[in-house]
């Protein structure tokens, strides 16, 4: 294992686990007081930092203390600043129509349903998506190359996260694009740029643990995370929602990549 402590990491796994499941429970119950819950999306980034510092603090002694260090505050930075705008913009709002479509199928107890479907699910999922900040916190020596090209990958993604998400802020928030379509800035060459940052996030933080065996074994992390936002949760759930509710979507789709940003297509007639 390259050095790693079996032990450490399997104590590192399942208390891992356990602060997801707590932060996502804390999330349940807020969501029972309210009435909604759409805060587990605000809850998300909470989850992922909260399994950082468990993981940094089971990886005393044992990781390198700057491989440790460095993949902990990449996951801090991304998870806090993702909760931070989510819950910015969904201040005071009511339920997210996606949840409110899915619990509406509910079969017997909407919140029960939810604590199901919605909670412990993206818990599982946020652990097992972290299963390579977990290994690169063990690794006993110090970050080499390919780590710092994962932290360069990282820094890409949140560039197109922070910038695209403020980027669809300031589009809001101006009366005049009221019912309009965002084509504007990183949007203008991805309609996702936000989830096309998300994926070089975790594939960024994949590489922190690629320098070893036990690392490439986490490989399937950053892959069920680029398919959820591609084919899963993310994409696709909106792009239906944005296809009934926009003008002009299906013209901003015929020029404008899915998700890799590239120069928008001219359309045959130009």
């Amino acid at each position: 294992m390259s050095g790693v402590d079996a032990g450490a990491l399997a104590l590192s796994v399942g208390a891992t686990l356990g602060a997801a499941l707590v932060v996502m429970l804390i999330a349940f119950a807020v969501g029972l007081r309210t009435g909604r819950h759409r805060g587990v999306d605000v809850a998300w980034g909470l989850a992922f930092g909260a399994m950082a510092l468990t993981g940094y603090a089971c990886s005393a002694g044992h990781g390198d203390p700057g491989r440790r260090l460095l993949a902990t505050v990449l996951v801090l930075v991304w998870g806090l600043r993702l909760s931070a705008h989510i819950w910015w913009r969904s201040r005071g709002a009511d339920e997210d129509p996606r949840y409110d479509r899915m619990l509406s199928r509910a079969p017997g107890s909407r919140d029960a349903y939810a604590l199901r479907t919605v909670y412990l699910l993206q818990a599982a999922i946020a652990w097992f998506v972290s299963l390579p900040v977990q290994v690169a916190q063990q690794l006993p020596h110090p970050p080499g190359p390919l780590a710092w090209t994962g932290a360069g990958l990282w820094a890409v993604g949140l560039f197109f996260e922070a910038v695209g998400d403020a980027q669809l802020t300031r589009f809001k928030a101006d009366p005049a694009n009221r019912g309009t379509v965002m084509d504007r800035g990183l949007w203008r060459y991805t309609r996702h740029p936000n989830y096309f940052g998300d994926a070089c996030v975790w594939w960024g933080l994949f590489l922190l643990a690629a320098g070893s065996p036990i690392g490439w074994a986490t490989v399937l992390s950053p892959l069920v995370m680029t398919y959820l936002l591609v084919n899963g949760s993310g994409k696709p759930m909106l792009e239906r929602q944005l296809s009934s509710t926009k003008p002009g979507w299906a013209e901003y789709v015929a020029r404008t990549s899915g998700f890799v940003p590239l120069p928008p297509r001219r359309h045959r007639g130009a």
